[in-house]
């Protein structure tokens, strides 16, 4: 049995491995960095785990309760994710005998990233050498969602390659139960939605990664087209909101175009899609595409590297180039235009969620990593 605390604040993916670890013998301690009200903190402490939430003011005060936390657990394995908490985690097991393991998300230091108008050059590249350093010195092994987020994470933190471990990240079917007429119906009608609308659906939460942006330019070419067409985005606010909120206010689409806020009802949303855009310039795995390939939708994503490890193009997706919303916008009305190819694309999501990305199949990856860093 492998006692694991791991640190990342309410990172939602990670939140929902957590009971399948520990049904495959983990006994989590969740440390958070912060509280977000938006997050998993209350349904995890729910479910009975042991979830602390590090006390502040300032980074030092978290990190020195994140010490102390490690010192009297007495973990066999740290698991981190997201830089701030990479940091502290692997700060706070030094010089202990704990082995560290961090998941690496996202493709943070590549070209679309250093794009972001709300990223400092300056700032990133100090970052950048901060999680390089603590990556080569302090931490056991790596794990990776994607073979693209290895790969960037071997070129930006000089990391080995051999200590870099892929798991695909998984969602619980369960969870997220089957796309049925009934459900479909009921949530339509819920947002005065009728059967006969084409609903086009983003989740994601508003930042400039997502491209949201880019979305609505393409909508407005799908709307002039198509008089049924609506366009629906489920996501927090983030540093994008206020352009996205003016963007939509001179949009000629604006009243078929939806911002819905954080959402507990995602799978809902899902159920009641028929095409799912995700025009993100970068990503680590596409998580709520997954959830859309679960629930049969086909895609419309971008052209980068992790989102063509995720889905396969003319199977279950039509991919664009990122940063095109004409090509966007033609590719969501190919989809709009062809019901059997929409058909065809959602039965081949399904299937290829049910081969790869299933929750217990990655649980059982990671508590296998797990034993092999632990030792």
């Amino acid at each position: 049995m492998i006692n694991g605390l791991g640190t990342g604040g309410s990172e939602r993916s990670l939140a929902e491995l957590l009971p399948a670890l520990r049904d495959g013998g983990v006994e989590p301690v969740i440390a958070c960095l912060f509280h977000r009200h938006e997050g998993v903190h209350e349904a995890l402490a729910a479910r009975g785990f042991d979830v602390r939430v590090l006390p502040g003011p300032g980074w030092a005060t978290r990190a020195r309760a994140l010490r102390r936390l490690v010192r009297a657990t007495g973990p066999d394995l740290v698991h981190t994710a997201i830089f701030e908490s990479d940091v502290l985690g692997r700060w706070a097991a030094r010089r202990t005998s704990v082995p560290v393991l961090t998941s690496l998300v996202n493709t943070s230091y590549g070209p679309a990233r250093r794009a972001d108008p709300h990223v400092r050059a300056w700032r990133l590249q100090a970052v950048r050498a901060v999680d390089g350093w603590t990556a080569r010195h302090l931490t056991t092994h790596f794990h990776a969602v994607t073979e693209a987020v290895k790969e960037a994470a071997v070129d930006a933190l000089h990391v080995r390659a051999d200590r870099v471990t892929v798991i695909e990240r998984g969602r619980d079917p369960e969870r997220l139960g089957r796309t049925t007429p009934e459900r479909r119906a009921r949530v339509r009608a819920t947002l005065g939605l009728g059967d006969d609308d084409e609903v086009v659906l983003n989740v994601g939460r508003q930042e400039y990664q997502k491209a949201q942006r880019d979305l609505l330019d393409a909508f407005a070419f799908v709307a002039a087209r198509r008089a049924r067409a609506v366009l629906l985005i489920a996501g927090r606010e983030g540093n994008a909101s206020p352009e996205l909120a003016r963007q939509h206010a001179r949009s000629p689409a604006a009243d078929r175009i939806r911002f819905l806020g954080h959402r507990d009802d995602v799978p809902d949303l899902l159920a009641a899609a028929d095409v799912f855009a995700f025009p993100s310039l970068y990503e680590g795995t596409g998580g709520a595409a997954i959830e859309a390939m679960a629930m049969g939708l086909p895609i419309v994503t971008s052209d980068i590297d992790a989102m063509r490890e995720v889905v396969e193009e003319g199977r279950n997706a039509l991919l664009v180039p990122p940063h095109a919303p004409r090509p966007l916008a033609e590719a969501i009305a190919a989809l709009l235009d062809d019901p059997a190819r929409r058909l065809a694309f959602g039965a081949s999501s399904r299937a290829i969620f049910e081969a790869r990305f299933t929750l217990a199949r990655s649980a059982r990856a990671m508590v296998e990593l797990y034993g092999r860093v632990s030792g």
